[in-house]
């Protein structure tokens, strides 16, 4: 039951900007651990970089043991609601909807708060697909994994997921000064979204159950990513567009592959806003799940 409080708990508020004004966010301390960790170990190889991992692995173990034994269920229920990520994820999907309509330079702004790609020059199409990308893929990074390693392990568990998320997004990049130091974090991190993606997936596919289970399965492996693919292939199913594609990182042109080539190329906010839609529904059938474990 404590699952289904936190869903509803973070459903409902979000993230309250007048509490993380004042205070740091817990994603915020990771984030400083890591970068204590890059600053400290990292003599470029992979030795020094799986030590890295047992640190921050290891102490966000103990911390949650520790919060654990708190009296009563309120320290999981808060610390979960906190660490997921569902109602902010659709708040700024949306708001990227909101901004296109007003101008292509508003919309490049929005989304360039969700998305690490070149936005500069981005058409309402390109605005259309990074947003519904992000969408997809934090869904299951930000809603479903969390839920999945809390239901699993409790707050051990989540906060375990939590700092290798974060991690693998700060040094797991294949840059020369990570390229050795961040291999474990990254493999770490491809492991413990295997499950996660692929329910990630399954729960937008739910939303619109009308046949293309196979072919999403087809497009998932062409992403460049083991896990990334599988919600981004099921959202591109969902809403019949396609995803993926050339795109730019840091001035470089990479010419990645479409995912549901055959889907609608020219779109706009109101895809961003059936994403959106998409994201409530999958997590409406999330919080089922969970009731169905509670009882």
């Amino acid at each position: 039951m404590t699952l289904v409080l936190v869903l509803l708990l973070d459903a409902a508020f979000g993230e309250p900007r007048a509490l993380w004004d004042r205070y740091p966010h817990p994603a915020v301390l990771m984030g400083r651990a890591v970068a204590w960790t890059d600053r400290r170990l990292n003599d470029r190889t992979r030795a020094r970089g799986v030590l890295a991992v047992l640190l921050l692995s290891g102490g966000a173990i103990l911390l949650g043991l520790a919060l654990q034994v708190l009296p009563g269920p309120i320290a999981e229920v808060l610390v979960g609601a906190i660490l997921l990520a569902q109602r902010s994820l659709a708040d700024h999907v949306r708001a990227v909807a909101q901004a296109l309509r007003l101008s292509i330079p508003e919309g490049r702004r929005a989304v360039a708060m969700i998305v690490g790609r070149d936005t500069a020059a981005m058409d309402e199409p390109a605005i259309a697909r990074a947003a519904i990308e992000s969408a997809a893929e934090n869904f299951s990074d930000g809603v479903v994994a969390p839920a999945f390693w809390f239901a699993l392990g409790g707050l051990p568990g989540l906060l375990l997921y939590k700092v290798v998320n974060t991690a693998d997004s700060m040094i797991g990049h294949r840059t020369p000064r990570h390229e050795a130091f961040g291999w474990a974090s990254a493999r770490l991190d491809d492991l413990l979204n295997l499950i996660p993606a692929r329910l990630s997936a399954l729960l937008i596919w739910l939303t619109r159950p009308h046949g293309g289970w196979r072919e999403i399965i087809s497009d998932a492996r062409l992403h460049r990513s083991p896990n990334a693919g599988w919600p981004e292939a099921a959202m591109a199913r969902v809403l019949n567009v396609a995803l993926s594609g050339p795109r730019s990182y840091h001035g470089e042109s990479r010419d990645y592959p479409w995912v549901h080539p055959h889907g609608r190329k020219a779109i706009g906010p109101a895809e961003i806003d059936a994403a959106t839609c998409t994201l409530w529904r999958a997590w409406a059938i999330l919080l089922g799940l969970a009731l169905l474990l509670a009882f």
